[in-house]
């Protein structure tokens, strides 16, 4: 059996005086879903990368022009072929018996907050800080 999980992508963005946010896709992923699987491996490849506003010279560096962008690339990067990664509507968060929710957030001043919680009956935080904090935590756990 699977462990579940979804990845909301959410850009954030300054409006007057507050910050709104803009709900961008939700991935569900059928399996592998705890920390140490794909969400580990999402992180580490979100830390090498950089959102930008506009896209310049190419060169070998990852970069994301915007959070739409970074959605359609972590979906390219997750599905090879049919199954166990889906897109769905916002309104199945928390509703496909996930074992785990992620959101990947790109925050106005284009940093990524990476957040994780159990989807338990409060879905419980258990980690917010960045996709290379994320990495650090999670790696540690497994060579302890």
């Amino acid at each position: 059996m699977g462990t579940r999980s979804t990845y909301r992508i959410i850009e954030q963005f300054k409006q007057k005086d507050s910050i709104t946010s803009n709900e961008i896709v939700l991935i569900y992923c059928q399996y592998d879903g705890y920390p140490e699987g794909h969400p580990l491996e999402t992180a580490e490849w979100l830390s090498k990368g950089y959102v930008v506003n506009g896209l310049g010279l190419k060169d070998d560096t990852l970069v994301f022009n915007g959070a739409g962008c970074l959605a359609a690339q972590l979906i390219a990067k997750m599905k090879d072929g049919a199954g166990n990664v889906y897109v769905y509507g916002m309104n199945s968060r928390s509703k496909c018996s996930e074992d785990y929710l992620y959101d990947i957030i790109i925050k106005s001043d284009r940093t990524i907050e990476y957040v994780a919680y159990h989807n338990d009956h409060c879905q419980t935080e258990f980690f917010r800080g960045t996709p290379k904090e994320f990495t650090e935590s999670f790696v540690n756990l497994q060579e302890a």
